[in-house]
């Protein structure tokens, strides 16, 4: 009996809730152990029998400062000298990629969890970093936040219109249930570039954040925006503060969320919505993991060199981009988040779900369900979006 259990918990690991082949199971075959706590971090799925890591979820407070005030620095520097190289220009890119990293990382992580409770480990403290990183960076005030975020984490709320998540995919994006697919997609790409899309998003964000009624919360946005554009045009520094700052904290910040919220949550069948169970739980939620799985051919043909030169480019530039710019911090375990909102092990996400998994997820009907690369999740988040019926998505019960 246990013979056969150690069976099956290992094809369980390696074809997925999907029906496909694991891609991580295989990466952690054909490439060399050393590599494996990259690729960990990369595809936000541990290699068999991996320990996990625990850290304290102040941790993450410090990383987003790191790739926030790195990247500005990276972004600013070219035009904080006279004669700066053509190099430190071709870094700028790169600068703002690394500041958008570290804001995702505020939004996704910092500011989402300390909404929980479980970022700090007194209610006070989340509040107050909760409430700062609201005015600072442009995000709802975190108490109405807060309170918006709980009903979001009920069936009961979950894809109606009382939903945060409804209200920005088919409020804020304009996507509509039974559209064709290919119109759906067409809309999220006008949006990706329309500036009145963003500035529509931007509006919203400032109203939201420094326009609430609450004064105090009010006072410190204002407060800082102000001087800090006050600052810079005095100091003759406003178009390194533009490019560097106000840049990745509107257009490009905006451009992720959109990404990343559209792959959070999918439509399921209207029987299943109206249940508004943990089933529906279940299949209203998916993990989505950067990359691919590699190729099964040898490195040392010249046909095993090319295949495998292409897959190590794409993890590189396609997933490495996915993972620091959409899917930062836990967002590819999105579906464990909502099985398990309150748990304090979202701070080593990866493994956590990976157990829960193997667990059989515990409380639950279903087991998880999973999309490898963030164009494939969002399309079949849409394909769901156009199968779903207007009249599914309406008022809570």
């Amino acid at each position: 009996m246990t013979f056969i259990r150690s069976v099956f918990s290992a094809t369980q690991d390696l074809v997925s809730t999907t029906g496909d082949i694991n891609p991580r199971l295989i990466m952690a075959r054909r490439i060399r152990p050393w590599m494996q706590p990259f690729l960990t971090w990369l595809t936000a799925r541990p290699a068999p029998g991996e320990a996990a890591t625990e850290r304290p979820g102040e941790t993450f407070v410090a990383i987003a400062l790191l790739w926030t005030l790195g990247g500005i620095a990276l972004s600013a520097a070219p035009f904080l000298f006279a004669d700066a190289p053509i190099l430190l220009w071709l870094m700028v890119p790169l600068g703002l990629l690394a500041t958008s990293c570290g804001l995702g990382l505020f939004q996704v992580v910092v500011f989402h969890h300390c909404s929980h409770g479980t970022v700090f480990r007194s209610r006070a403290r989340n509040r107050q970093v909760g409430r700062l990183i609201s005015a600072l960076l442009l995000f709802k005030r975190f108490d109405d936040y807060q309170h918006e975020h709980m009903l979001h984490h009920s069936p009961k709320k979950l894809l109606t219109e009382e939903d945060e998540f409804a209200d920005f995919v088919l409020g804020l994006c304009g996507l509509e249930p039974g559209l064709p697919k290919r119109e759906l997609w067409r809309r999220v790409c006008v949006s990706l570039v329309s500036p009145a899309f963003h500035a529509r998003f931007l509006r919203r964000r400032i109203g939201a954040s420094l326009f609430t009624g609450d004064a105090a919360h009010d006072r410190v946005g204002r407060i800082a925006w102000a001087g800090a554009f006050l600052a810079a045009a005095a100091g003759g520094v406003l178009p390194a503060f533009l490019v560097a700052w106000v840049l990745p904290v509107t257009v490009l910040l905006q451009a992720a969320t959109v990404l990343r919220i559209l792959c959070e949550h999918r439509f399921p069948e209207p029987e299943l919505i109206a249940m508004r169970n943990r089933d529906f739980v279940c299949h209203a939620t998916a993990g989505v993991f950067p990359g691919r799985e590699p190729p099964a051919a040898r490195a040392n043909t010249p046909r095993g060199l090319l295949l495998w030169a292409g897959w190590w480019l794409e993890m590189l530039t396609v997933h490495l981009f996915v993972r620091l710019f959409v899917l930062v911090g836990d967002a590819p375990c999105h579906d464990f988040h909502h099985r398990r909102p309150a748990t304090r092990r979202w701070t080593d996400y990866i493994h956590a779900r990976q157990q829960d998994l193997e667990a059989g997820s515990p409380g639950f009907p279903s087991g998880y369900i999973e999309n490898w690369g963030l164009i494939s999740a969002i399309d079949e988040n849409l394909a769901s979006l156009a199968a779903t019926r207007p009249e599914t998505i309406g008022r809570a019960p």
